[in-house]
């Protein structure tokens, strides 16, 4: 393992996907570590329709399971990712990529997608079902959104 490489997750048996592509300049890697990782606009909105449709009892970020989904409900297990259209290359927008530094955008995003990919698995594997919420679907469609999953989250009662 190359002293750059990281665990993507934290479970008993992290998987490397090799070492995060360097960004072309400083003025771009102040840009993404400016990015939140949780309490995003997308996933605030999505929590505040949850609840004003009644759906209570989930858990933000919940660490005790594969890739901390953005809402879980343990009990029922369930597990909801709020993804950006941008970073995790969403199939109903499908953005073009940036047009300089291809190289880095291309391995970014990559990387990316696997991550996702690879945390769906797990939980999957554990007996989860996985929703992937994209921002997009958010804005255009966040009432048809909370009334799928608030019946998924009923029909497991």
């Amino acid at each position: 393992m190359a002293k750059d490489d990281k665990p993507i997750m934290r479970e008993s048996m992290p998987v490397y996907l090799g070492a995060a592509p360097k960004a072309s300049s400083k003025h771009v890697t102040k840009v993404m570590k400016a990015n939140k990782a949780k309490d995003t606009k997308p996933e605030l909105r999505l929590r505040k329709a949850l609840w004003s449709a009644g759906v209570r009892g989930y858990r933000l970020n919940w660490k005790k399971v594969p890739g901390r989904p953005d809402i879980a409900f343990p009990g029922r297990k369930i597990a909801i990712f709020v993804n950006g259209c941008f970073w995790h290359r969403c199939p109903i927008c499908d953005l073009a990529l940036p047009k300089s530094n291809v190289t880095f955008w291309t391995n970014k995003f990559t990387r990316n997608v696997e991550r996702d990919q690879l945390k769906r698995e797990r939980l999957e594997a554990l007996g989860w079902q996985v929703f992937t919420i994209w921002e997009c679907q958010i804005k255009k469609e966040l009432d048809a959104q909370v009334s799928m999953l608030k019946k998924v989250i009923e029909e497991t009662a």
